[in-house]
């Protein structure tokens, strides 16, 4: 089994742009999609999920979003439109050849695979971390303050959750204008698109998240989901290993059925 991460690898997207991604590990595939102003690496690598996973018997694709790592940074409007990122899974997807597959992400990443499978994505099985059912249905209440940090950059007042979002973004490395471009592509997902995925589903959430809505809300909507807290709000969830091992307790109970 690799054991640690390939090296960086693009393909040309649904429009030419270029999207990186990056995988450790072999077995089934499980495609992970990291947060807003994130990377794969930031998200998934650096804090050990990805290996925990991939130790489970997985194979981990890992994408940089558009607008985020090594993906297309371009500043041009006609690369942000709606569900651009949404059209970037489906086509990382097919250049894989993946049939079957379990989807999951982070945050935008989670609101990227549930745009995915309102657009016909067909995994396996499904992981929604750090996401919550408005979060979902209401994209703009996210987007909007967003937008806030983005306009405003250095004017944040230090320790407000803007300023903290602001200091993430420069240590992941951030463009802010392809950022801001990024929230162009936010769409909401309707309620009864989330009552339509009838895959097992989790939604794992740290226990002092109130950023994006109710993650309990989440699972009770989707027809075969779970609810799974761990410690943490919305930036520190990701960095706990309880983040890593609730996804491999949930991948291989499936497994096993």
């Amino acid at each position: 089994m690799a054991s640690s991460p390939t090296d960086t690898r693009f393909f040309e997207s649904f429009d030419g742009e270029r999207i990186a991604w990056r995988e450790v590990g072999e077995g089934r595939p499980v495609v992970l999609i990291h947060g807003y102003f994130s990377t794969a690496e930031v998200n998934w690598i650096k804090y050990g999920h990805a290996a925990q996973i991939a130790a489970a018997g997985f194979r981990v694709i890992m994408p940089d979003l558009r607008g985020h790592g090594a993906s297309t940074t371009t500043h041009d409007a006609g690369a942000y439109t709606a569900d651009a990122l949404t059209k970037d899974g489906h086509a990382l997807v097919a250049h894989l050849g993946l049939s079957d597959y379990d989807l999951g992400g982070y945050s935008l990443g989670a609101r990227t695979t549930a745009r995915m499978l309102a657009t016909g994505a067909t995994p396996a099985r499904v992981i929604f971390c750090g996401m919550g059912l408005e979060g979902l249905t209401d994209v703009h209440r996210r987007s909007d303050y967003f937008r806030g940090v983005l306009t405003n950059l250095g004017t944040h007042k230090r320790g407000s959750p803007a300023f903290m979002a602001e200091a993430f973004m420069k240590t992941s490395g951030g463009d802010p204008v392809a950022l801001l471009r990024v929230l162009d592509t936010f769409t909401d997902t309707p309620a009864e698109a989330i009552a339509a995925a009838r895959q097992p589903a989790l939604v794992v959430m740290g226990d002092e998240d109130d950023e994006v809505g109710d993650g309990r809300a989440l699972a009770a909507a989707l027809p075969n989901g779970r609810y799974h807290p761990i410690p943490g709000g919305h930036m520190s969830a990701v960095v706990k290993p309880e983040l890593g091992a609730s996804i491999v307790q949930f991948l291989s109970e499936e497994t096993a059925r």
